[in-house]
């Protein structure tokens, strides 16, 4: 793909915890950033269609299958898209190894930059202790978050009747709360002791919805955050170099530059 009139021209780009399905999904956001979007290969790291929510009552608004097709349709011109499925998609972990419409499932899958560093792709549910041995814990706190969410809502909708920003409540709660804090650290950490178990240079992943780059005694850890409150993705420039975008930032950044009647974000 060569189209310089896209914002975000990169090597590759890496998005998760979508949660397709849910009434949380800032599908529209996404469409947004896709259509910005010029890369060579787009890693898809879990959580993309939330199974959860979908088994205990249907939600699929024409902007959730908008995304899918939108991701198809980059399969369909060359796009590499690789899909590693995380704890609410994780039905789809049985197809490993099978390509639906040009986009392959993968388990996990080590990415190479363009100056030779190895970085080790995965969602990262299978290295938290309460998905993998308290899954009932890890659904009544999937329905806390979401019901968080459903409140979060309301408030910014009177925030923006008050001509205020969005803010979020939850990831206020996840910097403040102490076990919330204690628990992001000793993923991260768990994270990049896997990088190095591998033998590879970092980690990419998500899952826990928060966006962040660390480095652990000389492993990069990068988490590509979520698209349900921060709408962030890590991204690879053609140089090598690893980066987290901020998309809500980046667009208002567009509406400056762009003269409204060019730009696709005032469609």
């Amino acid at each position: 793909m060569t189209d310089t009139t896209t914002a975000v021209r990169c090597r590759a780009a890496f998005i998760s915890d979508i949660h397709l399905g849910t009434r949380g999904c800032q599908a529209e956001l996404l469409l947004e950033f896709i259509r910005e979007l010029d890369c060579e290969t787009l890693y898809l790291v879990g959580d993309i269609v939330d199974g959860w929510k979908l088994r205990s009552g249907w939600f699929w608004p024409q902007g959730h299958n908008d995304v899918v097709q939108k991701i198809l349709r980059l399969a369909r011109k060359g796009v590499r898209v690789v899909y590693i499925p995380g704890n609410h998609d994780d039905r789809i972990r049985d197809f490993c190894g099978v390509h639906f419409g040009g986009v392959v499932v993968a388990r996990d899958a080590i990415h190479e930059t363009a100056d030779g560093r190895r970085y080790l792709v995965t969602h990262g549910d299978e290295f938290d202790g309460v998905v993998q041995n308290a899954k009932w814990l890890a659904f009544l706190g999937d329905w806390s978050y979401r019901a968080l969410l459903a409140l979060n809502t309301h408030f910014n909708r009177a925030r923006r009747m008050l001509g205020l920003g969005y803010w979020s409540l939850s990831a206020f709660l996840k910097h403040r709360v102490k076990d919330a804090v204690a628990f992001i650290d000793q993923f991260e950490t768990a994270m990049a002791d896997e990088a190095r178990r591998r033998g590879v240079h970092g980690v990419i992943c998500g899952h826990i919805h928060k966006a962040e780059r660390r480095d652990f005694d000389g492993i990069d850890y990068l988490n590509d955050g979520d698209w349900v409150e921060s709408c962030t993705a890590v991204v690879e420039g053609f140089d090598g170099r690893l980066e987290i975008v901020h998309w809500l930032d980046l667009r208002k950044s567009l509406q400056t530059v762009r003269p409204a009647a060019a730009s696709p974000l005032a469609a």
